[in-house]
């Protein structure tokens, strides 16, 4: 896989784990949110500014507030970002649960940033139509084991939800095998409810198994 902010990073099999900075997340920080909500746009580049020093190799925003205008508030941080080279340098994931949102941010962004997320939890042709307009930008995408029955819970939904993705993907949508970036849903454990013992094991044996069927592809957890 080959992203860029101003400057290329290429992940391979020598790359292993690849740093994902998630502090600048309204809905996993609340200094961060903070910050948006109250209109402090240079302390929060700070934050970005912060991650990217302490050796993030990508920085994950996320805008997804019920009180704020979450599309606005994209536009605006990346378009600060991208003033901003010290952090401009490294890949953008475009975090949100709203397409408009992600798409709104895709327009604002130098380089080729990761789209998280898209799934088919809305039927095969929305996810066929968000898929086409990602390739069209250039970017890559995760993609959630997630269909029109819901989350994938078990090794064996998750294999099949991930698989069906893919078969869409690269035979229908032609997209890019290495720039799928699988997440098989990494449920909390030891809750003490007897379903989740195995959700663990379930999701390590899912990852094993979609990095064997699908090479080029990734993994997200």
């Amino acid at each position: 896989m080959k992203l860029s902010g101003l400057e290329p990073v290429s992940i391979g099999e020598g790359s292993l784990f690849v740093n994902v900075g998630e502090r600048t997340n309204v809905t996993g920080s609340k200094a961060f949110a903070r910050m948006i909500l109250n209109g402090q746009y240079e302390e929060a580049l700070a934050v970005a500014r912060q991650q990217v020093e302490n050796g993030a190799q990508v920085i994950d925003i996320n805008m997804d507030e019920a009180m704020l205008d979450s599309q606005a508030a994209m536009v605006r941080f990346l378009n600060l970002i991208a003033s901003e080279p010290d952090i401009a340098r490294v890949p953008i994931m475009v975090d949100s649960s709203k397409w408009a949102v992600i798409e709104a941010g895709l327009r604002c962004i130098q380089g080729k940033p990761i789209v998280n997320s898209i799934s088919m939890k809305e039927g095969v042709e929305e996810f066929k139509r968000q898929a086409r307009l990602i390739k069209r930008y250039g970017a890559a995408a995760v993609v959630m084991a997630f269909d029109e029955k819901g989350q994938a819970d078990t090794y064996a939904r998750k294999i099949e939800i991930c698989e069906r993705a893919y078969r869409v993907l690269v035979d229908e949508v032609d997209f890019p095998p290495e720039d799928i970036i699988f997440d098989p849903n990494c449920f909390a454990i030891a809750t003490g409810i007897e379903e989740h013992n195995n959700y663990a094991v379930d999701f390590i044996e899912a990852a094993r198994e979609l990095r064997r069927r699908f090479p080029f592809s990734h993994i997200s957890g």
